[in-house]
């Protein structure tokens, strides 16, 4: 698909998100917003998947680690045809398969529980090491926040992939360069952040995360030849696509009122 369909794709999910948060009354638009592009690359241009077989044995496996995040992936999951469009109005609502953070199959696609940071790369890292021992091709993305690299968990499983070799592994980082009060490098001490996982055994690189092209075209490279785990530095905008929204913490959990909801839209060439 070209890239200027692609980042039209972009753009009806970041709408739909906005829409999703202000119905529901439980954002996490900011976190949601800055891995838009990072999703549209994955789903359109990188996975080896089909909507219609979504637990098929040799399907590449994507994991939303940062679970605060779940509006864009069910957006995206959505429009990828693994659901329909229509459930999306449900999300956050009493009784709705959507719940803030995804659950294991609450809808076909969702790989993993996530939502508990740090969880994600250690379960990517188990469906890799699978892959390996049966002999299977398929790669497993898992996609991270920079916030969540405070965890023990990620150092422990970017310890072992390494050890393992588990190549067809690719963790993308989500670097918006924000958590939940503060910026992520004055809360931990994440820089010199690509000189860490480069000690830790992985093949890194960095790239624009909102530049889709550049995001499928690295993602694809996945195995590099290296004999490695990759290790995605994606350099993102939180709020990203909305003005009054971009790298203004305060929207990491507020919701947008009606008229922003449409200031938003119309910016985004949706209204």
């Amino acid at each position: 698909m070209p890239p200027n369909n692609l980042e039209h794709i972009a753009r009806e999910i970041r709408a739909k998100v906005i829409e999703m948060t202000h119905d529901a009354k439980t954002p996490h638009l900011g976190s949601s917003l800055s891995c838009v592009d990072i999703l549209v690359a994955a789903y359109w241009s990188v996975l080896r998947i089909d909507p219609k077989k979504p637990t098929h044995t040799d399907r590449d496996r994507l994991i939303l680690s940062k679970g605060h995040a779940a509006p864009a992936l069910y957006a995206a999951l959505a429009y990828r045809g693994f659901c329909s469009i229509d459930e999306l109005a449900t999300f956050g609502k009493n009784g709705s398969k959507l719940s803030e953070h995804p659950s294991l199959g609450c809808i076909p696609g969702v790989e993993a529980s996530t939502g508990s940071l740090g969880h994600g790369l250690p379960l990517a890292v188990g469906m890799a090491l699978a892959g390996k021992i049966n002999k299977k091709d398929y790669r497993v993305f898992a996609v991270l926040s920079d916030g969540e690299c405070n965890e023990g968990s990620v150092w422990e499983a970017a310890l072992f992939a390494p050890m393992h070799h588990l190549e067809l592994l690719a963790v993308i980082i989500d670097f918006n360069r924000w958590q939940a009060t503060a910026r992520s490098c004055e809360t931990m001490a994440l820089e010199p952040f690509m000189d860490k996982w480069k000690a830790f055994g992985w093949s890194v690189y960095s790239v624009n995360g909102h530049e889709i092209q550049e995001l499928s075209l690295r993602m694809k490279s996945v195995p590099d030849s290296s004999g490695k785990p990759i290790a995605i530095i994606a350099n993102t905008i939180k709020g990203k696509g909305v003005s009054f929204m971009e790298d203004d913490n305060n929207w990491h959990y507020r919701i947008p009122t009606a008229d922003e909801v449409a200031l938003a839209k119309k910016e985004l060439g949706l209204l």
